[in-house]
């Protein structure tokens, strides 16, 4: 998922997306602990989205903590 698309998010969308990928990430590690994973690079896609996905949360609690505070 690119950054661009995840922008374009609602916040109740971020934290779906957020489960989702969290869960497809347990279960690529389940299968790669029983050697049934093909496609090892997965993991990699799917850290970088989680870590896109937390950013953009992050971002968006920062500009209303800025908001509320000024």
């Amino acid at each position: 998922m690119k950054a661009k698309d995840i922008r374009d998010l609602s916040n109740d969308d971020l934290k779906v997306q957020l489960k989702d990928n969290r869960t497809e990430l347990f279960n690529l590690r389940f299968q790669m602990a029983t050697s049934q994973l093909d496609n090892t690079a997965r993991i990699k896609q799917v850290k970088k989205d989680i870590a896109r996905l937390l950013t953009e949360i992050r971002a968006r609690e920062l500009d209303v903590a800025i908001e509320l505070a000024s």
